[in-house]
């Protein structure tokens, strides 16, 4: 069984570690990424808080100049190299930040060898690029007043002045400054803030999925184990009824499923061996193998095939389907070719309904029934040297695979115990009794092989009755069987009939009629002393016999005898065989008549539907005329 992609363990957990590992890769990228912009912030930061430090300065130094204004042209000239120069640098220092922070470039400050190409990446909010553009356009104003007061000439200028007017505009430059400052502090403040909360965020996420894999791991993972260690421990002191819980679609469930299918297989093997072990009946244990076994393996037809004593063939002695098939007990096959090649291994089968195989061979029979594949299962029997009885599973869909091969295999193995107990029992007793009716057969004028040609009509009647909705509840497949066995047995009760009344060649009188008509009777009770002998043991086997035996000379309008039954009172299978004996006779030699047409003979039982003969069988006898010519022109009588 596939599992899904989505479903399995190793790629839930193969994308678990993908996505914390995204989220690592992603938290450590975004950080370094916002350390990086921090590196130009704090640069920004610097220069705000130089803007700052050179207006208060530029400030202090034009108070500390006005009060002390030179009188004197030596004095001025002192002032133009200290005063003078300190005021050029200090204000062109000043324009050189504002304008790095307008054009976000530090071409020509002391900071371009820590920021690449001296380019500034950093994202102004609203506020602080409103600030910017007003300090700007604060020094722009002040920076052009100064030089109005400084003059033209930068050799002589007029710092006096100069002096006075930074002492009256020189405020809301450093105010100006100031802003300016505390707007980029803030701004910086709030980028660290959003900073502290991603990494919070990621953290949170992180967390979240470690705990989702933990959940997944305690749902998918170590619960199903458990479960599953349970399961094992049931199976260990022998529970096998008990599944293991399947919570999902992954390995694990996989596993559980494979485990199950194990414990479901080993406990249909105990309880077809307990089967076996209770069983009387071949047909119990075909039927519980299809029952159980189908859930296993591609399985709609099970039989068994018993090899004929040439060793050329094979003939169907059991089989077992839910569904109507037109297999007959008894039917003969062909062995296949892959059997007398290797008699003792499995032998797998698959067909193609547009290349029919040979007539009167097994495949054959399996193809016309719509089954595309079988698998053919010798069975050794310990006591002989050579194969005798083969297992039969077919399919209507399903090749089958290695492991369904090895499965059945392993059933055939335990099935093949039951035949000796079963098939092997009840054909030695059947054959013994068919013995006996041989032998009353043989004190009979009758002659040909009247015997098996109404055992093979009653048969074929049987079979095309079952087809009928109000007897395919009834006639099973081991009702034919029954009734194709112990229809040879109809007159055994003969055996009690003295020879003269028997063999007698003229019409027998009053008497000797009432002796002839106990034979059923006789029959009847020599059937239930052997059907005693078994019971005794817990088996059935002359159930159908004894009715046969008793009822075959019952009429349906009740004119019969031993008990006058009427209709439906005289067993099914008795009415059944009555027909089929009565159309044999009709229709072979005997040495007080001839052999009558099959026309003639259909005529006749037609004209005795509902009154010596069941109106339903004689319908089936019409319907199923195909067949039965088939076995009067094999074994005809004439």
């Amino acid at each position: 069984m596939s599992i899904h992609w989505r479903h399995s363990i190793h790629t839930q957990m193969a994308l678990a570690l993908a996505l914390i590992f995204a989220l690592l890769i992603g938290t450590l990228g975004y950080t370094l990424y916002a350390l990086r912009l921090r590196q130009h912030d704090y640069i920004i930061l610097n220069l705000t808080g130089q803007l700052r430090v050179l207006s208060q300065t530029i400030l202090d130094q034009a108070q500390q100049y006005k009060t002390q204004a030179p009188d004197d042209y030596e004095k001025y000239n002192r002032d133009l190299a200290i005063y003078w120069q300190g005021l050029q640098k200090q204000t062109k220092q000043y324009h050189e930040i504002i304008e790095s922070l307008k054009t976000r470039q530090l071409a020509g400050s002391e900071h371009t060898s820590t920021v690449k190409h001296g380019k500034i990446y950093c994202t102004f909010d609203a506020f602080s690029r409103s600030q910017l553009s007003h300090s700007a356009a604060d020094w722009q104003r002040f920076e052009s007043g100064l030089k109005q007061k400084l003059g033209d000439d930068a050799n002589a200028p007029k710092l006096t002045w100069a002096a006075e007017y930074i002492v009256d505009r020189g405020d809301n430059l450093v105010a100006s400054s100031e802003k300016l400052a505390n707007a980029f502090q803030t701004m910086m403040e709030s980028k660290l803030n959003e900073i502290k909360w991603f990494l919070m965020l990621a953290a949170g996420l992180g967390a979240l999925l470690l705990l989702g894999i933990l959940a997944m791991l305690r749902h998918e993972v170590l619960q199903p184990i458990k479960a599953t260690l349970k399961g094992f421990n049931q199976v260990a002191q022998g529970n096998f009824a008990q599944p293991v819980p399947i919570t999902g679609q992954n390995e694990i469930a996989q596993m559980g499923n494979a485990f199950n299918q194990l414990t479901n297989r080993l406990n249909a093997m105990f309880r077809l061996t307990n089967r076996i072990n209770q069983s009387t009946q071949l047909d119990e244990v075909l039927e519980f193998v299809h029952g159980e076994f189908k859930h296993f393996v591609p399985l709609d037809w099970v039989g068994v095939l018993f090899a004929t004593p040439d060793g050329r063939g094979v003939n169907l002695e059991r089989c077992y389907s839910e569904q109507k098939l037109t297999f007959t007990l008894g039917q003969a096959f062909k062995l296949p070719t892959q059997l007398k090649k290797n008699a003792n291994a499995p032998v797998h089968l698959q067909f193609n309904p547009s290349n029919m195989p040979a007539a009167n061979t097994i495949e054959h029979a399996l193809t016309q029934n719509g089954l595309q594949s079988a698998l053919i299962l010798p069975m050794q029997n310990n006591n002989a040297e050579a194969v005798h009885t083969y297992m039969v599973f077919a399919s209507k869909h399903s090749a089958y695979q290695p492991d369904h091969i090895a499965f059945l295999s392993n059933i055939g193995a335990v099935i093949s115990h039951v035949f000796e107990k079963t098939v092997v029992m009840e054909n030695l007793v059947v054959a013994a009794i068919k013995g006996l009716a041989k032998l009353a057969e043989s004190r009979d004028p009758e002659t040909g092989d009247h015997l098996t040609r109404m055992a093979l009509y009653s048969a074929i009647v049987a079979e095309e009755l079952s087809k009928h909705p109000a007897y395919s509840a009834i006639i099973t497949p081991a009702y034919v069987r029954d009734v194709f066995n112990f229809a040879p047995m109809h007159d055994i009760g003969k055996v009690g009939i003295a020879d003269s009344i028997l063999l007698k060649p003229g019409k027998l009188d009053a008497d000797e009629r009432t002796e002839m008509e106990r034979h059923p009777t006789i029959g009847a009770e020599v059937l239930q002393l052997a059907e005693s002998q078994v019971a005794a043991h817990g088996r059935s086997l002359f159930k159908i016999g004894i009715e046969i035996a008793a009822s075959h000379h019952e009429k349906f309008d009740g004119t019969g005898y031993p008990a006058g039954l009427k209709g439906n009172a005289i067993p099914l299978s008795a009415r059944i065989v009555a027909a089929a004996d009565v159309f044999d006779a009709l229709t072979s030699k005997r040495p007080y008549k001839e052999a009558w047409s099959v026309q003639k003979a259909l005529d006749f039982m037609n004209e005795g539907a509902g009154q010596h003969f069941d109106p339903e069988i004689v319908n089936a006898l019409n319907r199923a005329l195909p067949r039965v010519l088939e076995v009067y022109e094999r074994l005809k009588h004439v």
